[in-house]
């Protein structure tokens, strides 16, 4: 067995170091179709500029890509992907290549507490591919995964407002409670939205110069009107309830 593997070995440097080039390709084919896709994919690699304008280049950057997401190489096969969709916009796997490019961002999202930046360029490319091929059967796929997507990307920002008020920063809770609200308007994180709106204005007004008091009572006071119209058995209620009462005493010794 170990000479056996040694022989291979032998044999596969003596077929890289080989310029006959369309051995070569036969030997990249014979790897793909038998799903050795790490060696099909260095012999593929060499290969592009050699074939590049022949008939034969639009399957060997096909096959290279598939290769390298085979392999697990989700960021270069994507890259590639979406390569080969631009090279060849005529081709039988240009809608498939412009799915792979977004799915390969999709796989490469994070989980929601890091960065989401793979999560907003998946749902870009998901977004792009959608525009581009409105009939296609991956549809309903892109968007039920945009709709995932999208579910990280508001966990993340809810987590980051959170953290805000948390920490005492009252006026970037405020704002971004108030975007998210804005952004999201049908999120389930919506009634705490409100109650970090709401406190964060009132702490900010009891601080504040004279100056900026007013505006910051009379927006915790219109934050309360219209939570305590949308979540009338919330449970930040009576909490918001004692907040309104004090910032309409404050209000009126303005």
């Amino acid at each position: 067995m170990v000479a056996f593997v040694f022989v291979a070995c032998d044999d596969y440097n003596k077929l890289m170091k080989s310029t006959d080039y369309d051995y070569k390709l036969q030997r990249a084919d014979e790897y793909y179709d038998t799903k050795v896709y790490a060696r099909a994919a260095e012999l593929y690699e060499e290969l592009i500029p050699i074939f590049r304008g022949t008939d034969k280049s639009e399957r060997i950057y096909y096959r290279y890509a598939w290769s390298e997401f085979k392999i697990g190489d989700a960021i270069l096969s994507q890259y590639h992907f979406k390569n080969f969709a631009r090279q060849f916009p005529n081709s039988e796997h240009t809608e498939e290549c412009y799915y792979m490019n977004a799915f390969c961002y999709y796989l490469n999202s994070p989980n929601y507490s890091l960065d989401q930046t793979y999560s907003r360029n998946a749902i870009k490319e998901f977004q792009s591919f959608i525009d581009l091929y409105p009939q296609s059967s991956k549809v309903d796929t892109c968007n039920a995964m945009i709709d995932i997507l999208r579910a990280k990307i508001e966990r993340k920002e809810y987590e980051i407002i959170k953290q805000y008020h948390k920490i005492y920063d009252f006026k970037a809770a405020a704002v971004a409670a108030g975007n998210f609200i804005k952004e999201y308007p049908l999120s389930l994180y919506n009634e705490e939205m409100y109650w970090v709106i709401i406190d964060s204005y009132y702490s900010l007004a009891l601080n504040s110069y004279p100056s900026k008091k007013k505006a910051r009572i009379e927006a915790a006071i219109e934050n309360y009107v219209k939570f305590a119209s949308l979540y009338p058995k919330s449970s930040y209620l009576s909490r918001a309830e004692n907040i309104y009462n004090h910032c309409i005493r404050l209000k009126e010794k303005l």
